[in-house]
């Protein structure tokens, strides 16, 4: 089944393009089915690129999809149009009586600053407060997921010697099934791009967590509560094929100290096309969230959510 989004979006004719199964408004609304309603809070920069990254993996499921995007009031986007964010998105204050299969905040490029000093922090964390009753399952991405952890269970961030930079191999920490982790190989590519980090010392101290998976080089990647309606990953699965290149690029234009990204161009030369090697691994993370943890666990009727709900035992993870 396609992801419903606007029609003209500018991420549909990229995803039609690569033959994702795009349904567009007119045609969505004929259809006698309740698709999943998932809220994507966008707090990256360029707002197009990240929109159509997580765009692409959702639509890649069995399951019909229709999602909302809001940004922060608070803050004005200095890289994206007044008028895309008009025409495509909300705020908060449009959206908060509605209810939601699920939710996605992005990362934001913010991670050396104290959380309290980030412009929109009060409008955040309002939202991820609101969140616990309005959505039945989070995923939080990168800084999305350090601020989620930090917010929700007052774990800390650490600034980092050197950039975690690059795509690196992962592997599941949990000793039993992990439903998110469903179909992986025993080995997995993850990117990350982050001078910060969340430590296993600190998330081992609180025991409504469970570290899911993680990298020897790069550290914790996947943290989940026990019910699976907070999920935290501090890597970039739905990073394109370019997006560390043009990173890295950035910032060697703007004179900053970088290194190559680890395992991502061939022989470490950037004149040289990356290797891919987390995009399947990248669509089945968000099929199997789709999945084991909206589709299957979400009532029909939106309105009978409550609060964090369910009290599951780990091994529904």
């Amino acid at each position: 089944m396609p992801i419903k989004i606007p029609d003209n979006l500018p991420a549909a004719v990229i995803l039609e393009q690569e033959n994702v199964f795009v349904m567009h408004e007119n045609r969505a609304y004929s259809q006698d089915i309740r698709p999943l309603r998932i809220l994507i809070l966008n707090l990256m920069p360029n707002k197009i690129v990240t929109e159509t990254q997580l765009l692409r993996l959702l639509g890649n499921s069995p399951l019909q999809v229709d999602v909302d995007l809001i940004y922060t009031a608070t803050y004005n986007p200095r890289n994206t149009s007044s008028e895309h964010l008009t025409k495509f998105y909300e705020t908060f204050e449009q959206v908060k009586d509605r209810r939601y299969d699920g939710m996605i905040i992005t990362g934001a490029p913010v991670e050396l600053m104290p959380f309290e000093e980030v412009a929109y922090w009060d409008e955040l964390t309002e939202i991820m407060h609101w969140s616990r009753s309005h959505g039945y399952s989070t995923l939080h991405i990168c800084w999305g997921a350090q601020a989620g952890l930090y917010y929700h269970y007052g774990v800390p961030k650490y600034e980092l010697a050197a950039k975690v930079f690059g795509v690196f191999p992962h592997s599941s920490s949990w000793t039993r099934p992990v439903k998110l982790f469903r179909g992986f190989d025993d080995v997995y590519y993850i990117p990350h791009s982050r001078n910060t980090e969340v430590r296993r010392a600190d998330l081992e101290k609180i025991s409504q967590l469970r570290i899911l998976s993680e990298s020897e080089v790069s550290g914790v990647y996947a943290v989940a509560d026990l019910t699976g309606r907070q999920i935290f990953l501090t890597g970039h699965s739905e990073y394109d094929p370019l997006t560390l290149k043009y990173e890295y690029e950035r910032d060697l234009e703007r004179g900053l100290a970088i290194d190559l990204p680890v395992h991502y161009f061939p022989q470490d030369n950037p004149e040289q096309a990356p290797i891919v090697n987390w995009r399947s691994s990248a669509y089945l993370l968000f099929a199997n969230w789709l999945n084991y943890y909206v589709y299957q666990e979400t009532p029909y009727d939106l309105s009978a959510l409550s609060g964090q709900g369910r009290e599951n035992t780990p091994t529904t993870m």
